[in-house]
């Protein structure tokens, strides 16, 4: 039923973005250093200053913007793609490549109705404290300098600055800019998750169905988490230069002498000439280690089924 596939959609996607959303904020802050303004040399460099700048939780920074709205956002992707592999396959006959394609198309474009201001008001606060700790460290490189004026202006440096919470940063967009603040970057996430839901969906469907004993029995739940980590992390790894356009473009604030982008065409090209092609790459096997574990949790627990087992106790509970 309906309820129950929002139900596991939603219950997928809180488990997942708990058990790796440290690795989701090292993704973006990487995507999100230019050259020259270097602050992580990896994953693990990230994880480590975070922790001993910001403390355990600062690894969770945005994590409650995230899981608030994931909920419906796994909801709609995992619900929409049922919904229109139902409707394709109406006739009777197995889905062809092309069909599942399709579905994956149509769960992409919706999702992005909540992924868009989701991802919008977590990377301000994902990427906030690699702005502070830059911020810091060039008022430490000016107070080693020889200049008086630079040692003066690093002193007059705030230590602490006062960081904006998510309902802070949405009321000022929709203050200043109306609700199309919130869907800055709409292009972006469309040209990211619609590709990624034509990889994911049918790679995921057929590495399922490999472990089928018979067609109407599910498989496995291992099957179904081993399915949707290698359907996820291939499909990530494909729309990595998508995500890292996303990123640079939902970013409001910059650090120091760093680019800032007119749309997806500027942002492109910039990238492409003052970082090289492999910038387009940042982060990806941190996203291919996000997706992985986030995509095989959400289709065992979809396809476990948590919620029809929730749903049936109400009627035996009132009777």
């Amino acid at each position: 039923s309906l309820p129950a596939k929002l139900i596991n959609g939603g219950i997928a996607g809180l488990i997942g973005v708990t058990c790796v959303f440290p690795i989701d904020l090292a993704k973006t802050r990487l995507q999100n250093q230019q050259n020259g303004q270097r602050m992580y040399s990896s994953l693990s460099d990230c994880l480590i200053k975070t922790i001993r700048s910001e403390g355990y939780f600062g690894m969770y920074r945005g994590a409650a913007v995230n899981l608030t709205l994931v909920t419906p956002e796994k909801a709609i992707k995992l619900a929409a793609n049922d919904f229109f592999r139902h409707h394709l396959s109406k006739d009777g006959k197995k889905l062809t490549l092309l069909r599942e394609m399709l579905a994956g198309c149509g769960a992409g474009t919706c999702q992005v109705i909540v992924t868009t201001p989701m991802e919008m008001l977590k990377i301000q606060l994902q990427d906030a404290g690699r702005i502070e700790a830059q911020k810091k460290l060039m008022a430490a490189q000016a107070q080693l300098s020889s200049s008086p004026a630079a040692a003066a202006a690093a002193a007059a440096e705030p230590a602490v600055e006062r960081r904006p919470t998510a309902t802070q940063i949405t009321r000022e967009l929709l203050r200043s800019k109306g609700i199309a603040g919130l869907y800055k970057g709409l292009g972006a996430t469309l040209l990211r998750d619609v590709p990624f839901s034509i990889v994911y969906f049918p790679l995921f469907a057929n590495l399922n169905k490999l472990g089928q004993k018979d067609p109407n029995v599910k498989a496995p739940f291992y099957v179904s988490f081993l399915s949707g980590c290698v359907a996820g992390s291939t499909a990530a790894v494909a729309v990595n230069p998508c995500d890292v356009i996303k990123t640079r473009l939902q970013s409001l604030q910059r650090g120091v002498n760093e680019d800032t982008y007119s749309g997806i065409l500027d942002c492109t090209k910039k990238i492409w000439q003052r970082e090289g092609p492999t910038a387009f790459f940042k982060g990806a096997y941190c996203r291919a280690l996000v997706i992985a574990p986030l995509f095989g949790i959400a289709q065992v627990v979809y396809f476990v089924g948590i919620a029809e087992f929730l749903l049936d106790l109400l009627p035996k509970r009132q009777a």
